[in-house]
């Protein structure tokens, strides 16, 4: 056989494999033995060992991975993955719809069931598997490609033409059958066993293996394609276009006219969840208009056109051996149970919340109570109530302390606030918190700066503030326990370093409420220093595209607070980067509303390139708005922006202003 013909004859091999695994995977209905199966995949192997050039990226041999990876690097996803907004009650998805119908007076829902899994991201280019990443922390995560390319219900070339060049996010798990005998075959080999499918599911994709992820039985379900080279009208299209394409599409998923319907949906399908071969920890509802999706928008952490119904959490009985009081970053004094340890949701829980004092007190909770104890969300364990029943006399209440357990200064608390509050700026827990999160990775990064060390450097009245990080010595460091001169190095290499971290993990680090990672980059590619951003107001701050009132008027109060200013003086004495390289753009101050479907290009994108040219994007319509973008199906905006005589533009004329062709 010549190489043409092999070529030929390995196309005509892998159309089959693919056909059958398209069969087997999505469809459920295999046409040929397993046997047949493999016979089919040891020719294409033969013939691709005879040709090794003709082999390619998305042919099926190329499931199992080669040599074991060093690492996993670090990819940004061109959309963030922005996390859902939760309903624990029938009411809170009521309210959700009411709040929906305050924008869009016709809704119709798309009901999925919530996969308890591991988040992907999958990149196609041209039809051909190009990258998986991991969610991380929304704005990047782990590219994991060689781990997913071993997951045979992801197609590594897509079916058809209606889907060549797009991002599909989904979730991957362990199918709780396989789970079961899996960790029947690990605890047989003495090897690890995991605590529940989810752990199972991550746990393999963290392998640097790609051959044992592929001795492990995960599969998918997808349900989103982030942005594509062709214009879907609802969810519900796009769903009908994953399937086609060789996704698995969940076939429990259901259109609801309305409110109530997907409400019945929610009540059926937690009846079903112990039946499911899949852990389901909820429904998460979507608005299936993509003109109403675009038209609600998204807030910084969460879009608002759609919302997850968390379904009864798993519970367990425990005895509270101890109630602790924590302060926090703030100064807010909590109280946390401390626990005999017990298995909830297959995690074993041996902490967990009580929330706040008035909760302690209205649920009359105990020190030597038994107590039922769940994971909120399947995530946070708290302490429901007490078994007041199993009493015995000795239990003792806990009441709210006078003094911080910590610094000894007099507790405060406020007639708006619930919080309880720790008023010593000074207080030794709540510098460590401080210090902690502005080290921290997502912050200023200062590694072999842990807890421990933090506390050290404390006690021994090394620091007062964050600044005094960077006035450290080696002969400060050399005073404590555990430190020769290699690990002083490092540290003082560490905070170095940090000084160069730019604008917006300098933003995150400081603590503002309410401004996490994505606001803070939001901020830094607003504005050029922190100077900048220290001068506006919370009603200024309120236009910016993402930021919400809330976080405007924490930003503004921070920077209000004389201790806070005196801060940043200090940091840009030590010659901390407070400066970015100023943006120079044709668009420079002219603020950009978007209202309606763009057919090119994705709202983000185009605010990117707004700000990219050294504009603003803001969320709402006013008289200081200098360009209304219009789309497909516009909104309220519009109509309010043709009342003030505002310049309307289109997508053409956008491209046209800002250079794209």
């Amino acid at each position: 056989m010549n190489k043409n013909d092999a070529k030929k004859q390995i196309q005509k091999l892998r159309d089959e494999i693919n056909y059958h695994n398209y069969q087997y995977y999505v469809e459920n209905n295999p046409v040929i033995s397993d046997y047949e199966y493999d016979m089919l995949l040891k020719k294409l192997e033969a013939l691709e060992t005879q040709y090794p050039t003709l082999i390619t990226s998305d042919s099926p041999t190329q499931r199992v991975g080669g040599e074991p990876l060093k690492g996993f690097a670090t990819v940004g996803h061109k959309i963030p993955m922005i996390s859902l907004d939760n309903a624990y009650s029938y009411d809170e998805l009521r309210e959700f719809d009411e709040r929906v119908k305050k924008v869009v007076t016709e809704v119709e829902y798309i009901c999925e069931p919530k996969i308890d899994g591991v988040s992907i991201a999958l990149i196609y280019e041209n039809g051909v598997f190009i990258r998986g990443a991991t969610r991380g922390d929304g704005i990047k995560g782990d590219d994991i490609s060689s781990n997913l390319r071993t997951i045979r219900s992801i197609p590594l070339r897509l079916h058809g033409s209606n889907l060549q060049n797009a991002e599909v996010r989904g979730e991957v798990y362990f199918p709780i059958s396989s789970f079961k005998r899996f960790n029947k075959e690990q605890e047989k080999k003495g090897e690890q066993v995991f605590a529940n499918p989810r752990n199972a599911a991550a746990g393999s994709l963290r392998q640097l293996d790609p051959r044992i992820v592929a001795s492990r039985p995960l599969d998918t379900y997808l349900y989103y394609i982030s942005y594509a080279d062709k214009d879907f009208k609802s969810q519900e299209k796009s769903l009908e276009t994953l399937r086609a394409a060789g996704f698995r599409i969940n076939p429990l998923i259901k259109k609801a006219a309305s409110i109530e319907e997907a409400i019945s949906y929610c009540r059926t399908l937690e009846t079903k969840r112990e039946s499911l071969d899949y852990e389901i920890d909820g429904v998460v509802l979507k608005v299936n208009s993509f003109a109403q999706q675009r038209e609600l928008g998204s807030t910084i952490k969460h879009p608002r056109w759609a919302i997850a119904f968390k379904f009864t959490a798993k519970q367990a009985t425990t005895k509270l051996k101890d109630i602790v009081i924590q302060v926090g970053r703030t100064g807010t004094l909590t109280p946390v149970a401390i626990l005999e340890p017990v298995q909830v949701g297959g995690v074993t829980v041996s902490r967990a919340t009580l929330h706040n004092f008035d909760e302690l007190k209205r649920k009359d909770i105990r020190v030597g109570d038994m107590v039922l104890v769940e994971r909120s969300g399947d995530v946070i364990p708290q302490v429901v109530k007490s078994i007041s029943e199993k009493r015995t006399g000795e239990e003792k209440a806990r009441t709210i302390p006078r003094k911080c357990p910590v610094c000894g200064s007099d507790v405060i608390r406020t007639l708006d606030e619930v919080a309880v509050r720790c008023p010593n700026k000074q207080c030794p827990a709540r510098l460590k918190w401080r210090i902690e999160y502005f080290a921290s990775r997502d912050a200023m990064d200062i590694d072999h700066l842990g807890g421990q060390t933090i506390d050290k450097l404390i006690e021994k009245g090394l620091i007062d503030n964050i600044a005094d990080l960077y006035a450290l010595t080696e002969q400060d460091l050399l005073q404590l326990e555990g430190f020769k001169e290699k690990s002083v190095q490092n540290l003082l290499d560490s905070i170095e370093k940090s000084k160069h971290q730019g604008l917006a993990r300098l933003m995150y680090g400081l603590g503002i409420r309410h401004v996490g990672k994505y606001a803070s980059q939001i901020l830094a590619a607003q504005y050029q220093s922190i100077d900048e951003l220290a001068s506006k107001t919370a009603e200024e701050l309120t236009q910016i595209h993402g930021l919400g009132e809330k976080t405007a008027e924490a930003i503004a109060t921070f920077f209000a607070t004389e201790e806070n200013i005196e801060l940043i003086n200090k940091l840009k004495g030590i010659g901390i980067r407070t400066k970015e390289t100023k943006k120079e753009g044709p668009l420079n101050g002219k603020k950009f509303v978007f209202t309606g479907g763009l057919s090119t290009l994705s709202r983000p994108d185009a605010s990117d390139l707004v700000m990219k040219k050294g504009g603003m994007v803001a969320s709402a319509i006013g008289k200081d708005i200098d360009y209304v973008v219009v789309g497909s199906d516009p909104g309220s905006k519009y109509e309010k922006a043709k009342k003030l005589g505002l310049t309307i533009i289109d997508e053409n004329e956008f491209k046209k202003l800002i250079g794209v062709s």
